[in-house]
């Protein structure tokens, strides 16, 4: 394939208290008049904390026997669009979730809780969020910045941290993103919260979560084959889940898929950045009953 003329990396600006780049903002009137489905299931993840783990794993859970031709030949932002997105080199998200002919309908956000569809409460509908430890998000998140030429440039690491710590990101503050869905889940009982850490540590049991919560009843040899197939090391090495047909990642600075581990922040953060990071953490978290695990 010709290498295609990338446009500049887009700059951040502020859009309803959160920053964002114009590729999450531009489809933004069909985004807000979205009309969600009653059976839709929605994905929502602050970025880098898990996404393409869990629409992997609902997609083999609900589809995986019934129309395994689409884990071979369709990517995985096509199986479970990216709602707000609109790179211009894809149909828009809300294009792409329309034009699904699958039930449930899987669609991935990133969007904080204050700014998601109203279509999607009026209808009720069941969301799965997952969240990862703000630490090992950062870690990830700095590396996929790098790679990802549809994302601003993200700097050295010391002031990409403090561009994190001050929520200076693409979908804001990691921070307002986590505890604003965990407080939505308080009142919303179609959530599931789910943590990257237990599905690192035990997928077959977060599994089991997920079952219950969406009302499937798979046989043990199922739950086992998505289970096996939803391993970090299979998903990298497969082409239609690792994000490596998207001309605008650039994997020679960095895999989509780099080591999907807890506790990598270690080899990044020096002692007085993780200390000063945890002091600040403490202020900023201290309102919320939400916990992470930064190690298994």
């Amino acid at each position: 394939m010709e290498k295609m003329e990338l446009p500049p990396r887009p700059k951040l600006f502020d859009f309803h208290g959160v920053s964002m780049i114009h590729y999450f903002t531009d489809n933004w009137e069909n985004i807000q008049n979205f009309q969600a489905r009653p059976d839709d299931i929605l994905i929502a993840t602050y970025p880098k904390a898990g996404t393409t783990w869990v629409s992997y794993i609902l997609d083999l859970l609900y589809f995986g026997q019934t129309a395994p031709e689409r884990q071979a030949s369709l990517p995985i932002y096509e199986r479970v669009p990216f709602l707000e997105s609109d790179f211009h080199i894809l149909p828009p998200g809300t294009e792409l979730a329309d034009k699904l002919s699958t039930s449930p309908r899987l669609i991935k956000t990133h969007l904080p809780v204050q700014l998601v569809p109203k279509s999607f409460w009026e209808q009720n509908c069941r969301i799965v969020y997952m969240a990862r430890n703000a630490k090992d998000n950062a870690v990830s998140y700095f590396h996929f910045d790098r790679m990802n030429q549809a994302h601003p440039e993200p700097g050295d690491w010391n002031n990409f941290l403090q561009r994190f710590m001050d929520g200076k990101m693409v979908f804001g503050s990691w921070y307002d993103h986590v505890t604003g869905w965990w407080e939505k889940k308080q009142t919303h009982s179609k959530i599931l919260y789910l943590f990257y850490e237990d599905m690192v540590e035990d997928t077959g049991r977060e599994l089991d979560r997920l079952c219950s919560f969406l009302g499937l009843s798979p046989s043990a040899e199922k739950k086992e084959r998505v289970r096996r197939g939803a391993q970090f090391d299979t998903m990298k090495k497969n082409s239609m889940a690792n994000y490596s047909t998207l001309p605008i990642m650039d994997f020679k600075i960095s895999p989509f898929m780099r080591k999907g581990k807890v506790g990598d922040w270690k080899n990044h953060f020096t002692v007085a950045q993780s200390e000063q990071f945890d002091e600040d953490y403490k202020k900023k978290m201290k309102n919320t009953t939400l916990q992470f695990r930064t190690v298994v």
